[in-house]
């Protein structure tokens, strides 16, 4: 069965797309884009004042399988990126057993291929992320695993970094990097600021994940290799980079969401669901990267999707776990709050969430043309909706976003050809 979406708004400027135009798909793979395509008894949907752009790739995904399934499955964090408007996402190695061995990417690979979206593996620096003992990068390479992180854990022995990126190097593997120095950073809940002094909560201070920043820049610019930093947060580790990038340094960073929406202050009412790790920085740490968006400078836009548990979540601030299930709002956020604000345009999101992504893990990435995978979204731009974490379809609820009202919305996922998510009419359903 052929599909025909017909009247939408097409953005993909790559491939020249800006304006109306109809899109017929076939099998896996968009058969034609033109102004007009005629019905020949094929399934139509009427994108009429909806956008169409190719659905995103999101690199710095948590889906916890194996071993955490109470938190997230490969199955349920899949359907959540499906809702979001994603047709692949990263999967981080902090699993338990961690990917730092081939069975364990294995397993992932598996569980995959009956997933909603394309699932990519991503291995550990280290034996089970201790920062102590490289992993068998090359046995991981021939897995297929498309980058290497110890997320969550910094590797703080900076030989160790170092032999990290020189294997990673030989097999072409980027590093995507969490930069925490956790002699500075330690039992700290929030950043070390005006506001942690005032709600009586220990800091981390922006120096914790500076310092890293610019070590990893030296030993990149030492070994060649492909550093990427996983969510930068701060004024200084953004200034960091961009004088590496003069210098020619390979480097690449993310920026989240809800660090370009939030800041420190939210913490007042101890909520949390807006603990996350890094933590949510100062007004003008926020700002400085706003910025750096509006200037073209973020590479990379992910959600470090983190899905947690009631449980996790409850009791003291202090003692709740880090993290933000963040998946299926991240679209809607960055539409409502800078796309609609004309921040930045549909084609400046897709160079973040689409095409930079699938640069870094060389994955295929063609965006809106014939002969490509039909991978795509249809967007109402004037939906308006209020976030509700009991509609999630990720096992995570854990929002600092809940009960907010927002204008557009993800309403149609395509990946492959396939019609995964249909939420016309509030319907809200995975249909792979």
């Amino acid at each position: 069965m052929k599909t025909l979406i017909k009247n939408g708004s097409v953005y993909d400027s790559k491939n020249g797309l800006a304006g109306k135009y109809d899109i017929l798909i076939e099998g896996k793979k968009i058969y034609a884009i033109e102004a007009e395509i005629k019905n020949q008894s094929y399934q139509v949907i009427d994108a009429e004042g909806k956008i169409i752009i190719p659905a995103l790739i999101d690199m710095h995904t948590h889906l916890r399988e194996p071993g955490y399934e109470e938190k997230e499955t490969v199955k349920t964090g899949s359907e959540a990126a499906a809702a979001g408007g994603f047709s692949a996402v990263a999967a981080m190695p902090n699993t338990k057993p961690i990917a730092d061995n081939p069975a364990v990417v294995e397993h992932m690979k598996h569980k995959a291929e009956t997933a909603a979206v394309r699932v990519y593996p991503i291995g550990s620096i280290t034996q089970d992320s201790k920062g102590e003992v490289l992993s068998e990068i090359g046995t991981l390479a021939k897995a297929g695993v498309k980058a290497l992180s110890d997320d969550g854990n910094p590797v703080m022995n900076s030989e160790i970094m170092r032999r990290a990126m020189e294997y990673a190097s030989a097999f072409e593997l980027p590093i995507i990097d969490h930069c925490e120095d956790e002699n500075l950073s330690q039992d700290g809940v929030m950043h070390e600021g005006y506001y942690s002094t005032i709600f009586g909560l220990k800091g981390i201070p922006a120096a914790a994940e500076e310092i890293m920043v610019a070590r990893d820049i030296v030993l990149a610019e030492m070994t060649g290799i492909h550093l990427h930093i996983a969510h930068l947060s701060t004024e200084g580790s953004l200034n960091l980079v961009k004088e590496a990038k003069t210098r020619g340094v390979n480097i690449t960073f993310e920026v989240t969401p809800h660090h370009l929406l939030l800041t420190d202050k939210i913490i007042e009412d101890y909520n949390p669901d807006a603990k996350v790790h890094p933590p949510l920085r100062s007004k003008r740490d926020k700002d400085i990267l706003v910025k750096a968006l509006k200037d073209g400078e973020i590479d990379v836009l992910a959600t470090d999707h983190a899905p947690h548990t009631f449980e996790d979540k409850l009791g003291e601030f202090d003692y709740a776990a880090f993290g933000i299930s963040g998946l299926e709002t991240a679209l809607a956020l960055l539409y409502h709050n800078f796309i609609k604000t004309e921040i930045i345009d549909w084609d400046d999101l897709l160079r973040m969430y689409y095409y930079k992504p699938g640069e870094i893990m060389k994955i295929e990435s063609e965006g809106l043309k014939a002969g490509a995978r039909a991978d795509l979204l249809i967007f109402d731009p004037e939906r308006e909706w209020t976030v509700d974490k009991k509609k999630f379809k990720s096992k995570g609820k854990n929002t600092p976003f809940a009960g907010q009202k927002l204008c557009g919305k993800n309403e149609i996922t395509f990946v492959g050809g396939k019609l995964v998510y249909d939420d016309r009419g509030g319907r809200n359903e995975i249909l792979y």
